[in-house]
């Protein structure tokens, strides 16, 4: 990509403050800068157009693809990433580029209003520039929000899966929604873990608000079990309802060599007989 007129790079350099009036109007007036603090949009888009007119002195002329712009693209990729932490849309996002498209353009117009050959040349630079800008914000937003996303979601599965030490040597762990693949590994690690930490030797699992018990859950729990007294604890299963019974005899499964209860006071009732707990025996 050519480089652009030495005259275009005096005039955006010299008409800095104009061009950041007029592009922080354009942002405000399309909604671009929801939960941006105003001093904070004020830093960025003025060192945004320091680096842009630092890229367009570089002998990589505009080409974003040049090391000229390693600044401007690093830039970009820690706003995409603000702006996904702010809960920004990808539309908000790339408009901080293509918001400074109108005052630029205008900008050019002004200076080669006698020569339309070299407006057009330029504006198409410039907008070719913008534009790979706008598709590197683009990238970079898309996998920044994923990161938000799947981070949110390994938040929500350790807080879906909360080990509560119910009595010395008794852990309890409540269940509620459904039990996949995933869940169930954060479900055996996070149990083992403080089985480890607490030293306990009964686990308690209540599956009271877990909706149905299919086969694929079964296994999950099977292993889960399998997986507690191998770290020389035991395992009680809490919270069997009738249509809980009903749906495990129906697919035949296998569940004998559980340890279950209807409930989790039961289950806490027979945990604490097995750790010699006076309680157990008068509850």
């Amino acid at each position: 990509m050519a480089a652009l007129q030495s005259s275009t790079l005096d005039a955006v350099e010299n008409n800095q403050e104009q061009l950041l009036t007029q592009w922080i109007a354009g942002l405000e007036a399309n909604g671009a800068t929801r939960n941006v603090k105003e001093q904070v949009l004020a830093q960025e888009t003025r060192e945004f157009l320091q680096l842009l007119v630092q890229g367009f002195k570089g002998p990589g002329g505009a080409n974003l693809a040049a090391a000229d712009w390693e600044a401007v693209r690093r830039f970009l990729e820690k706003l995409s990433l603000s702006r996904a932490q702010m809960g920004h849309d990808s539309h908000q996002t790339v408009y901080f580029i293509y918001a400074l498209k109108r005052p630029l353009f205008a900008l050019l117009q002004s200076l080669y209003s006698a020569d339309p050959a070299t407006l057009a040349e330029e504006l198409w630079r410039v907008s070719e520039l913008l534009d790979s800008m706008g598709m590197h914000t683009m990238r970079t937003y898309q996998a920044s929000r994923e990161n938000v996303i799947r981070r949110q979601q390994e938040e929500l599965l350790e807080l879906s899966t909360p080990v509560v030490k119910l009595w010395d040597g008794v852990l309890a762990l409540p269940l509620i929604g459904t039990l996949d693949s995933q869940r169930s590994q954060t479900v055996m690690e996070s149990l083992l873990q403080r089985i480890v930490d607490t030293g306990s030797e009964i686990a308690i699992i209540d599956i009271t608000g877990v909706p149905t018990v299919d086969t694929l859950v079964a296994q999950h729990l099977l292993k889960t079990v399998t997986a507690i007294r191998l770290m020389g604890a035991d395992c009680i299963i809490s919270g069997i309802r009738p249509q809980i019974a009903q749906t495990i005899v129906h697919l035949g499964l296998d569940l004998g060599t559980l340890t279950t209860k209807a409930n989790l006071a039961d289950a806490l009732k027979l945990a604490l007989t097995r750790v010699g707990s006076d309680l157990g025996q008068r509850a």
